[in-house]
């Protein structure tokens, strides 16, 4: 099987690479990166015009499934990443039951398997059920196939539990995805605490109960040593204890998401329920130094915590509303809109977090388009400009605050071991009536 990418602007950051050549994939791996390529029986693609990148990658995903497919579930959420150009997403444990044994584990990539469309690589919970008393089975869990540990969605508030976590976690050589939450200072809270939830007559979620639990779990890292990736980060103090440990030379990484870098607080004054996440969307100071985190490389990836929530849920007043947000089919367009077009990053450096790094973190194949490497390829439109229309998500759930929106960059391919699996906005083989 050969595929042959003509005319694209090849952006590699594994290699270093940003120039207009072809890409020939053959049997699913990248055979031949140069210009001019010419190859009988080969299916074509003319990129002219467009970013040819390798596969985007997203670490943060909710796909609910099992128990709570209402909501989302493996295939449509595989669905939602391919629009979006992920060809691999890592899925928190979150679930009912929770991913905390190798029957579930084994479910999911079973239904990976029948969803033939993307890599899907489970998150195992840190503790049996997220209820924070006994460590769940992680060096099962491993063998069975996880990618990391998380109570994402919760922190493990008992510190002795979580330092015996990590220390596990290092001899297993597994990274640790801390959800940053200090449950006794957040409690009740629905948004960023502070005057505005004062004005809004809102419960607020202090800065405190994200900066508490990064302070601690980069302490317990460097006890440990073990692997620590910071989730979500929205705090401005977050940023700083997290440089200050890259530069002491500690095993720290950290993501932020698309919301978190393009709203503030302020969204919240509609008290629109797809304005409520967790962590809240902060304060305009907290954005400022989470975008200069991010062009400094203090911060190392962009991931989606992609939360699907059916309408009926997000329909409530905003102070009974679930938290979260979809967020698969938006990441490129906001990280091109917000960042690549307001010299925050380039290009390049805006691939490497959306594929590279979180290759890197996780230690799998991906985020490379040299030759050998696993085919897995994104070609986007840089130039497109369009209305983000939430109806045309193919996310089961269609709750985000950003319908309407003009934006620029679209992702017209999505390459999965060579093959096409989307193109133009439309999933290969399949019609509107299977949708």
């Amino acid at each position: 099987m050969k595929l042959l990418i003509k005319n694209g602007r090849i952006i590699d950051p594994a290699s270093k690479t940003d120039k207009k050549a072809d890409v020939l994939l053959i049997d699913g791996r990248i055979a031949e990166v140069k210009e001019n390529i010419n190859i009988e029986a080969a299916e074509v693609i003319n990129a002219e015009g467009k970013w040819v990148v390798p596969g985007l990658i997203d670490i943060h995903v909710h796909l609910r499934e099992p128990g709570y497919e209402h909501k989302e579930n493996v295939l449509t959420g595989c669905k939602s990443a391919v629009m979006g150009g992920f060809t691999t997403i890592c899925c928190m444990p979150n679930t009912k039951p929770v991913i905390d044994s190798t029957e579930v584990i084994d479910f999911i990539n079973k239904k990976t398997k029948v969803a033939d469309l993307i890599r899907v690589l489970p998150i195992g919970s840190i503790t049996i059920g997220q209820q924070g008393k006994e460590l769940a089975p992680i060096k099962d869990m491993l063998e069975a196939g996880i990618c990391a540990i998380s109570e994402d969605g919760k922190t493990v508030m008992d510190t002795g539990l979580m330092e015996r976590a990590m220390s596990l976690a290092a001899q297993l050589n597994i990274g640790v995805f801390s959800h940053c939450e200090d449950h006794e200072i957040a409690q009740n809270g629905v948004m960023n605490g502070g005057e505005l939830a004062k004005r809004l007559k809102l419960q607020g979620i202090p800065s405190a109960a994200e900066d508490n639990i990064t302070k601690r779990d980069i302490q317990l890292a460097k006890k440990t040593g073990a692997k620590l990736h910071l989730c979500h980060v929205s705090t401005k103090a977050s940023v700083k204890y997290i440089k200050e440990a890259k530069l002491r030379g500690e095993n720290v990484t950290a993501e932020v998401c698309p919301h978190h870098f393009t709203l503030t607080e302020e969204a919240v004054m509609s008290k629109d329920p797809n304005t409520k996440m967790n962590p809240p969307l902060r304060s305009r100071g907290d954005v400022e130094e989470i975008i200069r985190g991010l062009k400094e490389g203090t911060i190392d990836v962009i991931a989606t915590d992609h939360a699907p929530h059916h309408a009926d849920e997000k329909s409530v007043g905003f102070e009974e509303a679930p938290f979260g947000i979809v967020g698969l089919e938006t990441a490129v367009a906001l990280g091109i809109s917000e960042l690549v077009n307001k010299n925050v990053l380039t290009p390049m450096e805006l691939i490497e977090k959306m594929s590279t790094n979180p290759a890197r973190i996780l230690g799998i194949e991906g985020g490379s388009l040299e030759v050998g490497k696993r085919g897995d390829i994104t070609i986007i439109d840089p130039e497109a400009e369009y209305q983000i229309d939430k109806n045309k998500f193919l996310s089961k759930s269609k709750n985000t605050p950003f319908n309407n929106r003009l934006v620029q960059g679209k992702v017209t391919h999505t390459i999965v071991a060579g093959k096409v699996v989307m193109e133009n906005g439309k999933l290969k083989g399949e019609t509107e009536n299977d949708r």
